[in-house]
């Protein structure tokens, strides 16, 4: 195997780690704290975390598809998911609380 094999079958497992991270916080309706402290509501964690999931498997599969407008494509709808991730879903602290 070589490293773009290597490299495209971590970004595989990662992206699809990922997704299956934000599938989980969505059907459960619970969140890790750790994860929650960066996000205001269960359901933007789970959904950046399903489109950053998604994005990347889109990613990895648009690179094993031989050139041309498809590859493009998956690629540009990749980046896509990501912009909408990053501009809907993005972590955001709340108010800070006075633990004193």
């Amino acid at each position: 195997m070589d490293l773009g094999t290597a490299t495209l079958v971590v970004g595989g497992v990662i992206g699809l780690a990922l997704l299956l991270f934000g599938v989980k916080m969505l059907a459960t309706g619970s969140a890790p704290p750790s994860t929650m402290r960066n996000f205001r509501r269960v359901r933007d964690a789970a959904l950046y975390h399903l489109l950053f999931g998604a994005a990347l498997l889109l990613m990895v599969v648009g690179q094993m598809i031989p050139g041309g407008p498809a590859a493009a494509a998956v690629s540009a709808f990749a980046i896509v998911l990501v912009g909408v991730a990053l501009v809907r879903y993005r972590p955001r602290r709340g108010r800070p609380t006075e633990d004193s």
